[in-house]
């Protein structure tokens, strides 16, 4: 007879993610990512409500099917955590594994589902559904590449930190001036540095939605200058971005490991593949 320790092991085996194909762990892995990805869809689908009323009681039991078995995989994953070497301590190990932004994900993926057994107010609980999309955000424990990706971001989240805040600055200066050269011609569009700051997002963002523009000559020169700023601006986050997927790349290649696309090994000479 298998002793709990064991069993614990094995149970840890299963709902990690194996790369292995043919193990059970893999198969597991993919009947989840198929499931995950039939809720992205199920959810699209419940947005139309003629669908959502034909086929109610399907899409109620394939939420129900969903919610039984993330919570299954997320009880084991919390269970089976102390054998991770950084969560290796009881309770606290768990706690702090449970903390994590991927069991946060799988947390607010089941949550909706069990907010009416509390008895959660009803335009409370309405909000909370839109929690569900978290599920298609475990998909990312799944597919390495989003993995990869992530890795990206934090490695590079300074830059990037610091690239929004000199965004919001530039948005926040440009608002400011736009609000006292226009008021006083478009009192009702420009009214307040919050109202403009509406025209200011439009701007730099070039999206340009011509709801609200400037009509004095001194406002459309300052609007051409601040939409001129803004395209570089917009530039600087992809240059980080770019910047952090080619250092990730040369690490994989220093370390010998595989494309997270492909598989292929990332060696320093492609003749090598």
């Amino acid at each position: 007879m298998m002793n709990a320790k064991v069993v614990k092991g094995y149970i840890h085996s299963l709902v990690v993610v194996s790369k292995k194909a043919g193990d059970l762990s893999w198969y597991i892995d993919v009947f989840i990512v198929t499931l995950i990805i039939l809720n992205a869809v199920a959810i699209v689908l419940e947005s139309i409500e003629p669908l959502r009323l034909q086929y109610e009681e399907i899409f109620y039991y394939f939420e129900v099917l969903s919610v039984i078995v993330f919570t299954i995989e997320y009880v084991l994953r919390i269970w089976t955590s102390n054998l991770i070497p950084e969560y290796q301590k009881p309770f606290t190990g768990n706690l702090k594994y449970a903390l994590t932004p991927l069991a946060l994900i799988d947390l607010m993926a089941i949550l909706p589902f069990y907010l009416p057994f509390v008895g959660v107010d009803l335009r409370l609980l309405r909000i909370m559904r839109i929690f569900r999309v978290f599920r298609m955000f475990k998909i990312a424990r799944y597919v390495e590449a989003l993995s990869f990706m992530g890795k990206v971001f934090k490695n590079k989240k300074e830059e990037l930190v610091i690239s929004l805040l000199f965004t919001l600055l530039l948005l926040l200066v440009a608002s400011t001036i736009m609000y006292y050269v226009e008021n006083d011609s478009q009192p009702e569009n420009f009214s307040s540095i919050p109202e403009t700051m509406w025209w200011g997002i439009a701007t730099l963002t070039t999206v340009g939605y011509g709801d609200i523009y400037p009509i004095t000559p001194l406002g459309q020169f300052l609007g051409g200058i601040i939409a001129i700023i803004g395209i570089g601006l917009f530039a600087l986050p992809t240059g980080i971005l770019a910047s952090g997927f080619s250092d990730e790349i040369s690490n994989k290649k220093s370390k010998g490991e595989c494309c997270t696309i492909c598989g292929q090994p990332i060696n320093k000479n492609p003749n090598e593949i």
